[in-house]
């Protein structure tokens, strides 16, 4: 298998440091794709949500996702990865539980708040999905999916902070669409980094086999 395929110790070509392994990774980018598709569906079939509902509907999102990007970030930290490709990952997981506790402890939350958490979240998220695209685009093919994912999070996140009183109805659209995106991009993503584990499997399994009969 190359090195855009697989598993890739030491530098690349970019001066990369990182062990990227798709077994491990490609079920967590799965389950952020689920849920976000899950939520999106939820907000664009329900636009006439009240603010309290669609804060608990944003905080059970925000807070699944952001436990995924910190197991994606303590992967990637157990694979001896260079600290800095793991910061995107830790800084976006945190301010993604932040933004749950504060939702769910604020109960009276207003639209304002809302939005404006949302905005930021949408935006840290981005920025991090279109850093890991960038460091891991010549180790595995498709991460212009991740790219495309991070860049609706900015865009969406900006949208959101230009009309932050739009209303409870113009948020619940914005977030669901981008959620809705978002979601197919990254199962896209985690599609592809199953193929590669699969390829990989197959390539150690042929390897074992040819090894053994030439001991026999």
């Amino acid at each position: 298998m190359s090195h855009s395929e697989g598993r890739v110790p030491g530098a690349t070509a970019a001066g990369l440091m990182l062990i990227f392994d798709p077994k491990t990774m490609w079920p967590l980018m799965a389950l952020r794709g689920v849920l976000a598709i899950l939520f999106g569906i939820a907000a664009l079939i329900w636009p006439g949500i009240t603010v309290l509902v669609l804060a608990l509907l944003f905080a059970a999102w925000v807070l699944l996702d952001g436990i995924f990007l910190l197991a994606s970030a303590f992967r990637q930290g157990r694979a001896h990865a260079n600290w800095r490709d793991c910061v995107p990952s830790l800084l976006a997981g945190l301010v993604g539980i932040a933004a749950a506790v504060v939702t769910v402890r604020w109960p009276g939350i207003t639209i304002l708040v809302l939005a404006i958490l949302a905005a930021v979240l949408l935006n840290a998220a981005g920025i991090t999905e279109i850093v890991l695209a960038v460091r891991l685009r010549k180790l595995i093919r498709g991460e212009v999916f991740m790219a495309l994912a991070g860049l609706a999070g900015v865009i969406a996140g900006i949208l959101i902070l230009l009309w932050p009183l739009s209303g409870a109805l113009v948020l619940t659209i914005v977030l669901g669409a981008y959620a809705l995106v978002s979601g197919i991009l990254l199962l896209t993503v985690a599609w592809r980094l199953r193929r590669v584990a699969r390829s990989e499997e197959v390539t150690r399994s042929a390897g074992v086999g040819a090894g053994s009969a030439t001991r026999w």
